[in-house]
C-alpha cells in the first residue's frame, strides 16, 4: 500500500468501524420500506396510506422502546435522526391522506379493479367471464361520472383537480399492469378481456382528462409555462421543523434580504473597482462577456476543478482521499436538460452546460455568457472538491446507514459554505472574480425569497423569473430554467432555500468551534464529512459534544 493511501486509510479507518446500536434497526427499516413500496405501488389509494402509516407507527413504537440513556453518543444521534425521520414520514402521509380524502369519491367505481390488482399479486386465476362483465359495469359507472360532471361542483383549485385526475390515472396504471400479467398467458382471460379493457381504459382516461380541467377560481399557468404546486404555510412550517430550522418563513425571507443587501454593497465596491461606478449591472455584463469559445470550455472547467483541489491540499483545510481526486470525470449536458440545468452540475461526474448546434443564436449566447470563467470559478469547488463529489465519496464510505437522513441543508449547505470561506480567504483574484462570486451569492439569497413566497402563495413563477432577471442579473433563459427546475424538477419545496440557510448554519458552527479556537479547522471539516448527512442542528450536537434530548426539536437560532 502506498504511503499516501495508507495515511488516508489510517485517518478514516476508525470512521469505517462506525456501527451504532441502531444500525440494524435503521437498515432493516430501509429494506422493509423498499419491499412495501414495491408491493403497494398505487400511492393514491386507501390501501397504501393505511399500510404505510401503520408501518411507520410500528417502527416509531419499536424505536421508543430503546433505552435512550444507555445509548452511545452516536447511538443517541441515530435515535433522534430516526425519530425525526419517522415523525416526518407520518406527518407527510397525514397531509397527503387529507388531500386524498377530498377527492377519493372519484374512485367510487374502483373496488372491482382494486380487488383484481390485489388478487394478481398472488397470481390468483380470475373468472374471466365474470370479470369481463364486472369491467363492463365499471366502465359504465365511469361514463356516468363523466356525464354528470357538468352538474357537479368544481374544485376550488387546479391542484385538487389534478390530484383527482392523478388518482384515476394511478388506478388505471396498476390495473393495466395486472391486466398485462394475465394477457396472453391465460387463454380464457385473453379471449374475454381485451374488449372490456379497451373500453374501460378509454373511459378512465377520458374521465381523468375531464377531472384535470374541473376547477375554478385558480390560475394554473401565469403565462410562464411553469406549472408547480405550492404547498402552503402548514406544510412549509412542518417541513422547516423536521429540517431543524427554528425560524418562520418570514424570518428566513428577512435574513435573505439582509444577506442580499450585503451582496449589493460588495458588488458596488467591485463595480467601482472595474470603472463602472455604482452601475453594478454594467460590471456584471462586462464579466459575462469573458465567455470562452464553445470547444474550449470543457477543458477550462477541468482546469478550474484541479485548481480548487490544489487549493484545498495546499492549505491543508481538509483531507482529500487520493481516490476521490482520481475518479471524477466529465460529461456534457443535453440541450433538453439545459432547459432546467443551464449551468454545470457536480458530483463524481462534472456535467457541463454549453451551447449545441440546435440552439438558437440567442440561446447560445445566453448559455455562453451565463457560464463565463468568473462565474464558474466561484462554484466549481461547490460541485467537485470540497463540495458534492467529496461529500458523495465520503457518504458512500462512512456512517452509510445515515444516507436515509439526507437533507439539502447538509448537501447544498456544505457546498455553499465553502464559497463563504473562500471569500473570507481572498479567493477572488480580482474584481471580476468578486463579481462572479457575488452573483451566485445573490442568486442563493433570491432563491430563498422567491421559493418561500411562491409556496406561501405570494409570488407566481413569472414573478420569480422577473426577480432573478431584474435583481440578480440572470440571462432570461437561465432564470426561466432555474425557476422551472425549482418548481417542476424533482426537488422538495425547501431545496432552494437550503443552499444559503445550510451554509449559514455551518458558517455559524465554524465560528463557534474553529474561530473560537475550540477545534482545528481541518479536524472540523473532516469530522463533518465523517458523519454522513443529517440536519445541521443535529450535526452541531456531534461537533460541539452537546447532549441531545431524545425528543429534541428545532431550537438553534444560528442567525444570532
Amino acid at each position: 500500500m502506498k504511503k499516501t493511501a495508507l495515511l488516508v486509510f489510517l485517518v478514516f479507518s476508525s470512521l469505517w468501524a462506525n456501527a451504532t446500536e441502531l444500525v440494524n434497526l435503521i437498515t432493516t427499516y430501509q429494506a422493509d420500506r423498499g419491499a412495501l413500496s414495491r408491493l403497494y405501488t398505487n400511492r393514491l389509494s386507501e390501501e397504501y396510506f393505511t399500510r404505510m402509516q401503520q408501518f411507520n407507527q410500528d417502527y416509531l413504537k419499536t424505536l421508543q422502546t430503546q433505552n435512550y440513556e444507555a445509548l452511545s453518543e452516536d447511538g443517541k444521534i441515530d435515535y433522534v435522526l430516526f425519530r425525526n425521520y419517522l415523525e416526518e414520514e407520518l406527518a407527510v402521509l397525514d397531509l397527503d391522506r387529507r388531500d386524498f380524502e377530498q377527492i377519493k369519491s372519484v374512485l367510487a367505481f374502483g373496488k372491482p379493479l382494486e380487488d383484481f390488482v390485489v388478487a394478481r399479486r398472488r397470481a390468483k386465476q380470475p373468472d374471466s367471464q365474470a370479470l369481463a362483465a364486472a369491467w363492463n359495469q365499471v366502465a359504465k359507472a365511469v361514463d356516468a361520472h363523466l356525464k354528470a360532471m357538468p352538474s357537479t361542483p368544481k374544485y376550488t383549485s387546479w391542484q385538487t383537480a389534478d390530484l383527482a385526475a392523478s388518482a384515476v390515472e394511478s388506478l388505471n396504471r396498476v390495473t393495466k399492469e395486472a391486466y398485462d400479467f394475465y394477457y396472453d398467458y391465460d387463454p380464457s382471460f385473453t379471449w374475454w378481456m381485451p374488449e372490456p379493457w379497451k373500453k374501460l381504459d378509454a373511459s378512465m382516461k377520458a374521465f381523468a382528462k375531464a377531472l384535470r380541467e374541473h376547477y375554478t377560481n385558480s390560475v394554473k399557468d401565469d403565462g410562464s409555462g411553469i406549472i408547480g404546486k405550492p404547498i402552503g404555510r402548514e406544510a412549509l412550517e412542518k417541513q422547516l421543523g423536521f429540517e431543524m430550522i427554528a425560524y418562520s418563513p418570514e424570518e428566513l425571507i428577512a435574513e435573505a434580504e439582509k444577506q442580499f443587501a450585503w451582496c449589493e454593497k460588495e458588488m458596488l465596491k467591485a463595480s467601482n473597482e472595474l470603472g463602472f461606478g455604482n452601475d453594478w449591472k454594467a460590471a456584471l455584463e462586462m464579466v459575462k462577456e469573458t465567455y470562452l469559445p464553445a470547444g474550449a470550455w470543457p477543458e477550462e472547467v477541468v482546469r478550474l476543478g484541479e485548481e480548487a483541489i490544489e487549493l484545498m491540499e495546499k492549505n491543508d483545510w481538509l483531507t482529500v482521499p487520493p481516490l476521490a481526486k482520481e475518479t471524477w470525470r466529465t460529461i456534457m449536458i443535453s440541450p433538453e436538460r439545459q432547459r432546467v440545468s443551464p449551468f454545470f452540475l457536480g458530483g463524481e461526474v462534472i456535467q457541463i452546460a454549453y451551447p449545441t448546434s440546435e440552439m438558437s443564436h440567442e440561446e447560445k449566447m445566453m448559455s455562453m455568457r451565463g457560464n463565463n470563467p468568473h462565474f464558474s470559478r466561484a462554484t466549481v469547488q461547490h460541485e467537485l472538491i470540497p463540495g458534492h463529489h467529496l461529500q458523495q465519496f465520503m457518504n458512500q464510505r462512512n456512517m452509510t446507514h445515515r444516507r436515509m437522513f439526507g437533507t439539502p441543508f447538509w448537501t447544498e449547505g456544505w457546498a455553499l459554505y465553502w464559497e463563504f470561506v473562500l471569500w473570507d480567504r481572498n479567493f477572488p483574484r480580482d474584481a471580476k472574480d468578486k463579481v462572479g462570486m457575488l452573483f451566485w451569492r445573490m442568486h442563493r439569497c433570491a432563491r430563498i425569497i422567491f421559493s418561500l413566497n411562491y409556496h406561501l402563495g405570494k409570488m407566481t413563477p413569472q414573478q420569480c423569473i422577473d426577480l432573478l432577471v431584474d435583481k440578480v442579473g440572470h440571462e432570461y433563459a437561465n432564470a426561466e430554467a432555474e425557476v422551472r427546475r425549482s418548481f417542476e424538477g424533482n426537488y422538495g419545496p425547501l431545496y432552494q432555500i437550503a443552499y444559503m440557510i445550510g451554509a449559514l448554519e455551518i458558517y455559524s458552527l465554524r465560528k463557534e468551534m474553529v474561530e473560537s479556537g475550540k477545534m482545528p479547522e481541518k479536524e472540523f471539516h473532516d469530522l463533518i464529512l465523517s458523519q454522513n448527512a443529517m440536519p445541521i442542528e443535529i450535526l452541531r450536537a456531534k461537533v460541539t459534544g452537546r447532549p441531545l434530548d431524545r425528543n429534541h426539536k428545532a431550537s438553534w437560532k444560528f442567525f444570532d
